[in-house]
């Protein structure tokens, strides 16, 4: 099976969080940067990718979005500064 991937998309450091779920992190993200669908990240312009991490089963990274959705906000903060305290956007990281 596919992996899937867990991210974490940000309008500015400390900003509205979005917590998604994806096969495909690099268009997921493009998609989301580029305003392609209405909806929640697209009314609050979430266009910073702020973390992700790779799952081996797309199972196992839907049940991992689910948890962090139900984080406090400042667990879900403590878990971008693990990664990337600047809160730099790492779309560019990403792109395979």
């Amino acid at each position: 099976m596919k992996g899937g991937w867990v991210y974490i998309m940000t309008n500015k450091p400390d900003g509205t969080l979005y917590v998604g779920v994806t096969s495909d992190l690099a268009r997921r993200v493009f998609e989301h940067r580029e305003g392609l669908f209405a909806g929640f990240t697209k009314t609050y312009g979430l266009k910073r990718l702020v973390y992700a991490e790779r799952h081996d089963s797309i199972e196992s990274a839907i049940q991992r979005e689910r948890n962090i959705k139900h984080w406090r906000r400042g667990w879900k903060v403590q878990l971008i500064h693990s990664i990337n305290p600047a809160w730099d956007d790492l779309y560019d990281t990403f792109l395979i």
